[in-house]
């Protein structure tokens, strides 16, 4: 059998998204197409998606102007996802500096320590679940503690994470009533999520501390400091997305070099490749599946006009299957080099915690490969997925130790 057919194999046998053609080995008709039972438009190639997400101009990130054209604007008022520039610009440079590489890498003792304290607190030593004993916990657990709010309460983050981003519901502009119901619910989950970081705020605010949501309270802006709505919602959006996505590279990465043993042996004996495997794992199983836009003008995109004011769902990890880039696209081969791929977005989107999330991915494979000679997917357990289609990752991986 063929790698392709291997992993199309692999990827029904693991119940993956059926929207997920790609990781069967199929490539889309067309470049571009209309989703009628969306209401948008969805891109697959890479040029095109790499296009869509290097032109904010003409692609906005403000969704909500599109589909909650009334709703509140303090809802999404400093989340720096759903911004365009000038505002963009000004809340990135005031994250960025939470994320440099000296403070990922001052990070690095607390994450090995992290690990190994996660790993010997399994019940079963024979036997670990990937995702609720170490790859959630792990990421929750440092970003918390990089914002400086109490990662004893992860299993609320876990509750909140679930109710937001485990949504079995497709995004859809084609059927009003139930977009409406889908946002209510999830706004209302973020409002206790927001209700507990507003605690926190006002307390930074009357003392501060050494951590980053005391330096996001203070911090100023073209001399006017950030509101407390802008706060919660930038730190709201740190501590999900960052934490998710840990999660799905990690565990996405254990499930790849499974499925392919002979590059773990190499790995094993070479640990000089482990970078080259993060990356590979995020461009086979690319974690954000999805990205989306709004059209500012009318446009065109792979030779198709798209009007003013339309939806636009760009596919990820469809584009880092595309031949035109990629040469054997559906092979996992950890040599790939170069490896351009969008795990992790592109552009002034670019996903502002993948230092961290490539580091605890890093780190905690490492550590892994250390304890556990004979690491495999438990054969009487397969791995289960996230059930929406905008993510690629595992919820829950069986391994034998």
């Amino acid at each position: 059998m063929n790698e392709r057919n291997a992993m199309a194999a692999l990827a029904d046998r693991w119940d993956i998204h059926p929207d997920h053609f790609w990781l069967r080995g199929h490539s889309p008709e067309k470049i571009i197409q209309f989703e009628e039972k969306l209401g948008m438009w969805a891109v697959f190639g890479y040029p095109e998606v790499v296009g869509i997400l290097g032109d904010p101009a003409t692609f906005s990130s403000d969704l909500a102007r599109r589909f909650l054209p009334d709703a509140d604007e303090a809802l999404f008022d400093g989340n720096l996802a759903q911004t365009d520039p000038p505002e963009h610009r000004k809340l990135r440079k005031l994250a960025a500096h939470a994320f440099t590489p000296k403070v990922v890498a001052s990070l690095e003792p607390r994450i090995k320590e992290i690990t190994h304290e996660l790993l010997d607190a399994v019940d079963n030593p024979d036997r670990i679940e990937m995702v609720a004993d170490l790859a959630n916990p792990l990421a929750v657990i440092v970003i918390a503690e990089l914002l400086g709010v109490p990662s004893g309460d992860r299993v609320l983050f876990k509750k909140w994470a679930k109710e937001m981003f485990e949504s079995a519901n497709e995004f859809s502009l084609a059927d009003n009533e139930e977009l409406e119901r889908d946002l209510k619910d999830r706004t209302e989950q973020a409002g206790h999520m927001n209700d507990y970081l507003r605690e926190h705020v006002v307390d930074r605010r009357r003392t501060p501390r050494d951590d980053l949501l005391s330096k996001l309270v203070h911090a100023q802006i073209d001399g006017e400091r950030l509101t407390d709505t802008q706060v919660i919602n930038f730190a709201g959006l740190l501590l999900f997305a960052g934490h998710v996505t840990t999660a799905m590279l990690l565990g996405n990465t254990v499930l790849c070099l499974d499925a392919h043993p002979g590059q773990t042996r190499q790995l094993r004996d070479d640990r000089s490749g482990m970078t080259g495997v993060i990356e590979e794992s995020l461009r086979f199983l690319s974690p954000f599946a999805t990205s989306y836009r709004v059209t500012n003008t009318e446009v065109e995109i792979a030779g198709q006009k798209v009007g003013a004011n339309q939806m636009i769902k760009v596919w990820l990890s469809a584009a880092n299957r595309d031949e035109r880039q990629f040469t054997d696209p559906h092979t996992f081969d950890v040599r790939r080099d170069p490896n351009p791929h969008i795990g992790f977005g592109r552009g002034i989107h670019f996903c502002l915690g993948a230092p961290l999330a490539r580091t605890e991915g890093r780190i905690a494979l490492d550590i892994m490969l250390d304890r556990f000679a004979g690491l495999a997917v438990d054969p009487d357990q397969p791995p289960s997925f996230m059930p929406t289609p905008d993510f690629v990752g595992v919820r829950s991986l069986g391994l034998l130790t």
